[in-house]
């Protein structure tokens, strides 16, 4: 793949979904999923399960996921498995055909669950290559389309693939967060009973979550560690997070580049600091608290996604095997005195953890919560909550 031409190859007979890359090279398959069109980053994901949960997940907005697993769509779709409301990936790319599901919790086909939250798939790739050509040249932007009818303008998808900015700049926060108040209730999924209820008491410290692309499961965490939650809109002001009396802070997951979200978000996380109460961020929240202790970040070269990502904790060298999903990472060099680095990548060693020596505050770049993923980093969450109390 990554020494294919520059020119379009031919469109195979039956051939209903293309990949367009903006310099005019193009993969053919068969579509599945909503007829259209859309633009955005090409990544890829190593995880073996929870595609549902990966293509709800906010922090994928703008991006195409190429699945690395080739069984994608096999045990169908239900309504538990979902992090957000809506599909926020634009699309997926997948090696083997969607089949009939096959598990006794399926509501529905994976390809039906596409069509209805608009989103594109497209099968028959061969996403062996599609990985290489990420390794090899880092994320390409791509246009996606899929016709039932077989029939495509190559020029204008690519046109659109050449003319996206591409993520860097680009705040995506303000997009996906939601836009009201909400008190979450809800614990963690259990075998033969789905998700149950807790996050209720005034006994239990009071979380305020900054919602810039949240899961579903890192509030269910929360309540199972022993917190009450409050989730807020990510353009929420300082005035507006301390009206609901927190005793500690949240910083969650999202898309886009931490810069531009921090354009409005770091001012509110120095509040936040300065008040002594305890502060947890994740994924983007993790670069939030960076960016806010005059820290950078910089977009990486193809980024870390999937739910084997090891990761070392500095402190007594344990490696918890972790979920990843984030494409700028925070930058080792620079570091004020007060941070300290907690967790380092052992795949390419980029720093995964940060906590402050003079503030109740830490972060890590891995997602904790899982969903899908290992559930190796839960004390985490038990350490933010005890913290709190």
């Amino acid at each position: 793949m990554a020494d294919a031409p520059r020119t379009p190859a031919p469109q195979p007979e039956g051939a209903t979904g293309v990949v367009v890359f903006a310099d005019g090279r193009t993969v053919w398959g068969e579509g599945f999923g909503a007829e259209g069109e859309a633009v955005g980053e090409l990544c890829f994901n190593t995880a073996m399960t929870g595609y549902q949960e990966v293509m709800t997940d906010p922090s994928y907005a703008k991006q195409v996921i190429a699945f690395t697993f080739p069984h994608i769509g096999n045990v169908g779709a239900n309504d538990e498995d979902v992090e957000a409301v809506e599909a926020h990936a634009l699309g997926c790319l997948v090696r083997d055909p969607v089949t009939a599901p096959s598990n006794y919790r399926a509501g529905e086909d994976f390809a039906g669950w596409m069509r209805k939250r608009g989103r594109i798939g497209i099968a028959g790739v061969d996403t062996r290559a599609l990985t290489k050509l990420v390794r090899e040249e880092g994320p390409p932007t791509v246009a996606v389309a899929y016709r039932a009818d077989g029939k495509f303008d190559l020029d204008k998808l690519q046109r659109m693939a050449a003319e996206w900015p591409g993520l860097e700049g680009m705040d995506l926060a303000k997009e996906v967060s939601r836009l009201q108040v909400e008190r979450w209730t809800g614990g963690k999924w259990a075998w033969g009973r789905g998700y149950e209820m807790g996050g209720e008491g005034n006994d239990r410290p009071h979380v305020v979550a900054v919602d810039y692309g949240s899961k579903r499961n890192i509030f269910r965490n929360l309540c199972e560690a022993g917190a009450r939650v409050t989730v807020v809109p990510a353009t929420a002001s300082f005035d507006e997070i301390m009206a609901h009396e927190p005793d500690g802070f949240f910083l969650s997951n999202g898309p886009g580049d931490p810069a531009a979200t921090g354009e409005y978000a770091v001012p509110v996380i120095r509040q936040m600091l300065e008040s002594g109460k305890p502060l947890f961020g994740i994924c983007l929240g993790h670069q939030m608290l960076a960016l806010a202790v005059g820290g950078k970040t910089s977009k990486m070269f193809q980024g870390h996604r999937g739910a084997n990502h090891p990761v070392k904790r500095l402190a007594d060298g344990r490696v918890e095997i972790t979920s990843m999903n984030h494409g700028f990472a925070v930058e080792r060099e620079g570091m004020p005195e007060n941070v300290r680095e907690t967790h380092v990548s052992l795949f390419d060693g980029s720093n995964c953890g940060i906590e402050l020596t003079d503030k109740p505050a830490f972060s890590v770049q891995y997602h904790p919560e899982a969903s899908p993923g290992p559930q190796d980093s839960f004390y985490l969450f038990e350490k933010f909550v005890g913290m709190m109390r």
